[in-house]
């Protein structure tokens, strides 16, 4: 073992024993709040009330869930699925890794085979997560009538500007993008009488409110809209108060890191923090390493450097093209790199398998920027160790 990890080991001890301070770039966070053994009793299990055949769905999404290999629902499907197949709006809280997307997607594609008029619209705050949504509509419509576009900045706008013109049912896209092709007459969103907001909080976190509200604006007044975040702050109880009428709110292990999840903290104690990275990287336990910074140009910086030492590594930012930070994904996915740089672009919505590590090289800004962070590892059944660099 060598002197940075043990010196880890020892941090760790000392820093449960004497009063852990709080780090300056958010008074409200205590670090203690990084330091947590997974514990061995996992989620408590879930038995849901229905199954994936109870639901009054057509024969062939049923077939296309089968083929997934859906075979129960999950919580938030299960509870939330029979208000959305009703024609209810639905306030969602759940965290990623829940199963939500399928939770929405699988009603309003049945709900678009049996009314062919109607039209989704589907709005998240990154394209990542736009795509992962596409993607997963995709298989569980195949072999439907069920046209969708992907609407998000960093791709070919000509191309979506030809596709919308297409019988379209559902657009799925980003706030700024969906706002540009509507100012170019492509989109009229009084056409869509069914709406998505996924990931509620970090669009305001991003600082999208202004281009929700205008589009909120833009809907039919009779329409059916769903909401789903990961915590429901009172910014987002007032949005959804303005848009949504007489929500069923359905809650799903809200506001803290996975059970399965090995949280912890290392003092950097005046040393090099890319050293202690290196370090560990090392280790053979290291598998699969999802390292978070704070900016584009630090991820950037430290992704050129790692790779001077010889370290495979590939980095998702604001300043990559879409198709950069889509293949970036992809190598990740496939292990053709074992780690991933980013920034917390990359903390929502990323649904990356057997992630080993999760290890905070910069200081989330807030807890609840820590939580989604922490949440890339820790996946279903499996554990996952979180480490978050301190000075």
């Amino acid at each position: 073992m060598n002197n940075s990890f043990h010196n880890y080991r020892n941090n760790r001890s000392q820093g449960r024993n004497r009063g852990l301070t709080r780090f300056t770039r958010d008074a409200t966070i205590d670090p203690s709040l990084f330091v947590k053994k997974a514990t061995i009793e996992l989620d408590p299990v879930y038995f849901p009330k229905n199954k994936f055949s109870d639901f009054p769905l057509c024969e062939q999404i049923k077939r296309n869930i089968s083929r997934r290999g859906y075979i129960t629902p999950t919580q938030i499907q299960d509870q939330a699925m029979p208000y959305i197949l009703e024609g209810k709006d639905v306030i969602g809280i759940a965290k990623t890794g829940t199963g939500k997307t399928a939770a929405f997607l699988i009603p309003l594609i049945n709900k678009i085979f049996l009314f062919p008029d109607k039209k989704v619209l589907i709005i998240t705050p990154t394209r990542e997560l736009a795509s992962q949504i596409y993607n997963e509509l995709r298989l569980f419509s195949f072999q439907m009538p069920v046209c969708a576009v992907l609407v998000i900045g960093g791709a070919s706008i000509n191309r979506q500007m030809n596709e919308l013109r297409r019988n379209v049912k559902f657009i799925i896209g980003t706030p700024g993008r969906l706002k540009d092709l509507e100012s170019r007459g492509l989109i009229h969103f009084h056409q869509y009488s069914t709406i998505v907001l996924d990931e509620v909080d970090r669009m305001l976190d991003m600082g999208f409110i202004h281009d929700i509200k205008h589009i909120i604006s833009a809907l039919p007044a009779e329409r059916q809209s769903l909401c789903f975040s990961a915590t429901l702050p009172e910014e987002i109880r007032k949005l959804a108060n303005e848009f949504l009428r007489n929500p069923v709110l359905v809650t799903v292990q809200p506001g803290k890191p996975s059970a399965n999840v090995d949280q912890d903290i290392i003092r950097t104690n005046g040393k090099q923090k890319i050293e202690i990275l290196h370090e560990l990287l090392i280790q053979e336990d290291f598998i699969k390493v999802l390292v978070f910074g704070r900016t584009k140009r630090g991820v950037e910086k430290l992704a050129k450097e790692l790779q001077r030492r010889g370290f495979q590594v590939a980095s998702i930012h604001g300043n990559k093209s879409q198709g950069q930070r889509q293949r970036a994904l992809e190598e990740f996915k496939n292990n053709r790199v074992k780690i991933l740089l980013a920034t917390d672009l990359a903390s929502r919505g990323l649904d990356i398998e057997d992630i080993s590590h999760v290890i905070n090289y910069d200081l989330p800004a807030s807890y609840e920027d820590y939580i989604h962070r922490v949440g890339r590892t820790g996946r279903v059944d499996k554990k996952g160790k979180a480490l978050t660099f301190i000075d």
